[in-house]
């Protein structure tokens, strides 16, 4: 990743998304350029010269200060996600920085497998930075039925991965019926991953990958937005059970940086749960689907 390059267009972004009048800076009639607050505006506002804001908006942050920072964040009143991304892009900007390389992420340990496999009323999945999903119990196979189908784009020795699949695969559209917002996420968590390893190369390889093949994946690439999403909701359309509207939790594997489970949920008593039930009978009743988490293969190693 260009990381100058990235810091240069995530402050134009961030910038371009805020008026003065929410900045609370004044303003004296006359007609505006810029959709956002000008850079000397921003630069009175967080207390330093338009010389050295500009010069770090045109990604050179040699020496930038953390109350420097922090004063961008309140400005431009950036989300604890963007914050980390703000951080991990002027971090990554430097030539130190540059020159460190993240230490390779563990394979899913075999107590984390034995944990997955004892979640039989629950898809659950480990999922990485990238989007890969190493490692997943019966529950979620069915679940996600074509991610982990061999014919799919997750084929030839890799990893599932869910950017590949809601943007290269075309039944992914049916398969989200909030298709826009679950690819507007995955971008938004792919962005953040850049921001946090940069020289990430199986990262690089995919937004390349992404970027070349789908237009949708570029523009939404384009807007430089940041998010985390660790809890929420996700509406499916399976093609044996119907629709499913299920709650997801996200938990970071503490021993494994990098690594998280996702579980998926329904409300007791709902539809949803008797899908959930139904596709419980189907994974198990089906000879083709994998009986456990058996990828232990290290497919999410930089």
């Amino acid at each position: 990743m260009d990381t100058r390059k990235d810091l240069r267009e995530f402050l134009t972004t961030r910038r371009a998304r805020i008026t003065p009048q929410q900045a609370g800076s004044p303003t004296y009639g006359g007609r505006r350029r810029v959709p956002g607050l000008r850079r000397e505006e921003l630069a009175l506002l967080a207390g330093v010269s338009v010389e050295y804001y500009t010069r770090l908006e045109r990604g050179n942050a040699n020496g930038v200060s953390d109350s420097v920072l922090e004063a961008l964040v309140r400005v431009l009143q950036l989300d604890d996600a963007e914050r980390a991304h703000l951080y991990g892009l002027t971090r990554g900007a430097t030539t130190a920085a540059r020159a460190r390389r993240r230490p390779a992420r563990p394979a899913v340990r075999p107590s984390v497998q034995q944990l997955l496999g004892a979640m039989s009323d629950v898809p659950a999945f480990v999922q990485n930075g990238r989007l890969d999903v190493p490692a997943a119990n019966p529950l979620a196979r069915a679940l996600y039925a074509d991610l982990f189908d061999d014919a799919g784009p997750g084929s030839a020795g890799r990893a599932p991965n869910h950017a590949r699949y809601a943007f290269l695969d075309p039944r992914a559209t049916d398969f989200y019926p909030d298709w826009n917002r679950v690819a507007a996420d995955i971008v938004s968590q792919l962005r953040a991953e850049a921001g946090r390893t940069p020289d990430d190369r199986e990262l690089n390889q995919l937004i390349g990958e992404l970027t070349t093949r789908s237009t949708q994946f570029s523009t939404l690439w384009a807007t430089h937005d940041v998010r985390w999403h660790t809890t929420g909701t996700k509406r499916f359309h399976h093609r044996v059970v119907g629709d499913l509207c299920l709650t997801y939790e996200g938990l970071a594997l503490t021993a494994d940086p990098g690594q998280t489970l996702i579980t998926f949920t329904a409300e007791p008593g709902s539809p949803s749960q008797q899908a959930l039930t139904f596709l419980a009978s189907w994974a198990t009743s089906d000879g083709q689907r994998p009986a456990a988490c058996e990828r232990t293969k290290d497919d999410h190693t930089t």
